[in-house]
């Protein structure tokens, strides 16, 4: 779910290290001179920027935010207190921390020929920051956070609705004035918009120079208006543990730990089942649909896991983390850590038969392909049962560009709280590829439903011969 992608080295410039947390749809950045490192945005699990850096031969010497992250809790506070790096945030940003103040125009040395030079680039946020990094006096590229993103830009209603005409405004200016500050050549380090909903339409590429988006990113391309209002008929919904992310940052987090939770053992799970905690098993669907605990909810380590947990709990719930191996729990937790889920009532490793108190507890789920709905549909016999209602569990947007004829739509994030409106019978579910479908189901099975998982990737519902609407 992270990985650590070669040296992003500009012709003559500085080397700059991507550190990808894809399962958030987010990246971090080190980069270096070969001597000093100026470390952006990073996430929580700081061990990964160490040992980037390490590899590299580089003294970490600047750790700098682009912005108050709503989607993960920053690592920026610890790595400046476990390198004695400077921290630098923007000025008006409230925090009870030590850091450096950083404001539009100032000027950061990382070394005596590395620098950053800040650019107020506001519209994420109010008081967003883009860095421009400068080898010798000469711009390499610039990290733009949640400003300037690949082909589209970050969205402008994380701090409410209110502000959200006036941020896609400020969204636009930055845009123009990073095109107008930087070179054709100057690389684009973005944070966001690698499957990030802090995104406000999903961006595609692995990497982009300011004339790539001089031609192609709406903000550079239309006009104030026609991006705000194209910006804001765009926008879906966002994960409600946004919430909590700011307040966090703010604050300043606390110290990682990844030590393992308790033990938890079939008893203990079984309790916790009956509690009506989450139970969460993170192997991958294929492996819960064979075979899992009944009331355990399938959030796979093949997905974002993070994302959804922390969409779908009441935030500070109970957590039972269930994993086929130690390492599972393990990559779980470092997930979950990154939006503040970081304290598990237990968790246990093994197979469903291994966990279970008894066969009574073990069930398994049929799945579909979409074939094999437009045949139920049309009314052909087959091994599978009909179905009362087809239940697309996709977002707003998804939905309203195309989906089943006559079915009931209720995005997975709203699924616990309106079971009533899913109509009785039996429900094939489906998404946009099988894993939101496969989560979905576990809930409907929790709640007494009878299910059929579409795993099936949805753009080949009308070649299949299913009826599509838009």
């Amino acid at each position: 779910m992270e990985t650590m992608e070669p040296p992003d080295r500009p012709t003559g410039g500085p080397a700059v290290e991507v550190i990808e947390t894809s399962s958030l749809g987010d990246r971090s950045y080190l980069a270096t001179d070969g001597d000093a490192a100026v470390v952006v945005d990073p996430q929580r699990d700081v061990d990964r920027v160490i040992a980037a850096a390490g590899r590299l031969g580089a003294r970490i010497a600047l750790v700098l935010e682009t912005h108050v992250h709503n989607d993960y809790v920053s690592g920026g506070l610890e790595l400046s207190r476990l390198t004695g790096a400077d921290y630098g945030l923007a000025a008006a940003d409230e925090v009870p921390f030590r850091h450096v103040p950083v404001r539009d125009g100032d000027v950061l040395a990382v070394s005596d020929r590395l620098r950053v030079r800040a650019l107020a680039t506001p519209g994420h946020t109010f008081h967003h920051l883009s860095y421009v990094l400068e080898l010798g006096g000469e711009p390499a590229g610039v990290f733009t956070g949640g400003s300037l993103l690949y082909g589209t830009t970050g969205r402008t209603d994380l701090l409410g609705q209110d502000h959200s005409a006036e941020l896609a405004r400020h969204q636009h200016a930055s845009a123009r004035k990073l095109a107008a500050a930087l070179p054709d050549g100057a690389a684009v380090w973005p944070t966001h918009g690698f499957g990030s909903f802090c995104s406000a339409t999903q961006s595609g590429g692995d990497s982009s120079t300011i004339g790539d988006e001089k031609r192609a990113n709406p903000a550079l391309t239309l006009a104030e208006q026609d991006f705000v209002e194209t910006t804001l008929s765009g926008l879906d919904a966002y994960p409600a543990y946004y919430a909590h992310m700011g307040v966090l940052n703010l604050a300043g987090p606390e110290p990682l730990d990844l030590r393992p939770p308790d033990e938890a053992t079939p008893r203990d799970i079984a309790a916790a089942l009956e509690r009506g905690e989450w139970v969460v098993d993170l192997r991958s669907r294929r492996a819960f649909v064979a075979s899992h605990l009944l009331g355990t909810v399938a959030l796979g380590l093949d997905g974002q896991l993070a994302t959804w947990l922390g969409w779908l709990i009441d935030w500070g719930a109970p957590v039972t983390l269930l994993g086929e191996s130690a390492g599972q729990v393990a990559q779980a937790q470092r997930e979950l850590a990154r939006i503040g889920i970081d304290r598990f009532s237990g968790a246990a490793a093994g197979r469903p038969e291994e966990l279970a108190t008894d066969g009574a507890q073990l069930r398994s789920t049929r799945t579909a392909s979409f074939a094999d709905l437009a045949r139920a549909l049309s009314g052909a016999d087959g091994e599978l049962p009909a179905p009362d209602v087809v239940l697309d569990v996709r977002t707003g947007t998804e939905w309203r560009e195309s989906h089943v004829e006559d079915a009931v739509h209720v995005p997975l994030h709203e699924l616990r709280d309106r079971m009533e409106d899913v109509p009785a019978g039996t429900v094939w579910v489906h998404c946009g590829s099988g894993y939101r479908a496969t989560t979905a189901a576990s809930l409907l099975e929790a709640a007494g439903r009878h299910v059929v998982i579409v795993d099936d990737a949805f753009g080949s519902a009308g070649e299949a011969g299913v009826p599509l609407a838009a």
